[in-house]
Parts: structure tokens; C-alpha cells; sequence
């Protein structure tokens, strides 16, 4: 199963991006399940160290369910809106929740396939700093990050959605580098993810 996670608290341009994600891994035949942060009640991390000695998390929130599907997925598509260039609040939560899930286990999501879409207001908004974040995240949690490679998707899927969702959906370029990304996204699950 992939997971893709929506992290735009609004339902705009990141979901619309997010859906035709689904759809192009569901024609490739992998299954989806798509989760949606804004959703779920999640608290920001406190760092309070709980969770090294309990082996979880001192919060009992929307967390618990993100937890069990991060542990099933086999890829992670992490979706974001790009806010001051960065991630969004909600996604920075997710993450930074997931100390929990380490501590419990730390090879948890080892060897996971992690991909990242960024969709900011200007062209060149911030997605590629967001996409770094999104995949220092894979790669301190012992996931193998993808992108869709040289010559326009070099980190992955970027998108400029004009701040509006109809502006996302006229982005021919981003769907380029989506539709790299997802390839790339396949050939990694299909030859290095865990089963």
C-alpha cells in the first residue's frame, strides 16, 4: 500500500494534486490510502522525551491511526503547500510525531520508498526547499527518498497553483514532474521496497 498524505489544511490545489497522484499510481495498479491531516486533531511534539521511555507518544490524538498506516505503507507520498517556504504547520507535526513510532521501533519505516509533492503560490515559491525537508525527513528515518529525476524533477513533484486550485490544475509542467516522480516512485517500490 502507499500512503499519500495531504498536510494542506484547506481542500484546494494540494488535495486536487493529491487525488490525480492517486489516480495515476491506481492505473499503474498500486493500492492507495490517502490521508488528510486536516482531519485528524494532531499536537505539536514537546520533545518532553515521553515517548524513550513509554515507547509512545505522551499524546492519545489523531496521531495514533497516522502511526499505524505510516507502519503498513510500503511507499509515503508526502504532500504539502509551501508556507514562507516550507512545509506546512501540519505536515511539521506529523513528522515531528513520528519520534513516537521511532522510539517504539526504530527500523519502523527503514527501507520505505518516500516521495514529496510541493505546490506554492509562485513558480518559484519555495517547493524545492519544502521538497528538502520533506526528504531530510525520508532520509533520517531510514527511508529511501525518490524524485523524478534530472531535467525538471530533480528533487520531485513541483507544482505553482497561482494560489488557486484552477491555477494547479493548468500547470502542465507540474504534472510533468509528478508524472517523473510517480515513475520513479514505482521503479524504486517495484526493484527496493519492502514488501
Amino acid at each position: 500500500m502507499i500512503l499519500c498524505v495531504n498536510s494542506s489544511p484547506r481542500k484546494e490545489a494540494t488535495e486536487y494534486v493529491m487525488m490525480k497522484t492517486r489516480e495515476i499510481l491506481d492505473e499503474r495498479g498500486y493500492e492507495t490510502y490517502l490521508l488528510n491531516l486536516r482531519e485528524k486533531e494532531i499536537n505539536f511534539c514537546k520533545h518532553c522525551d515521553f515517548c524513550l521511555e513509554e515507547k509512545e507518544c505522551v499524546f492519545d490524538d489523531g496521531m495514533s491511526d497516522v502511526y499505524t498506516a505510516l507502519e503498513e505503507a510500503r511507499g509515503i507520498v508526502l504532500a504539502t503547500p509551501v508556507y514562507n517556504s516550507g512545509i506546512s504547520a501540519q505536515l511539521k507535526a506529523m513528522m515531528d510525531r513520528t519520534r513516537a513510532l521511532m522510539a517504539k521501533d526504530p527500523e519502523s519505516l527503514r527501507g520505505k520508498i518516500g516521495m514529496g509533492i510541493t505546490i506554492g503560490g509562485d513558480r518559484m515559491g519555495g517547493q524545492e526547499i519544502s521538497l528538502m525537508q520533506i526528504h531530510a525527513f525520508f532520509i533520517l528515518n531510514g527511508m529511501i527518498p525518490v524524485s523524478g529525476g534530472s531535467f525538471g524533477a530533480n528533487l520531485g513533484a513541483t507544482f505553482w497553483s497561482k494560489d488557486s486550485k484552477e491555477g494547479v490544475m493548468k500547470d502542465k509542467e507540474g504534472f510533468k514532474t509528478l508524472e517523473k516522480s510517480i515513475k520513479r516512485l514505482a521503479q524504486f517500490l517495484d526493484e527496493y521496497g519492502r514488501k
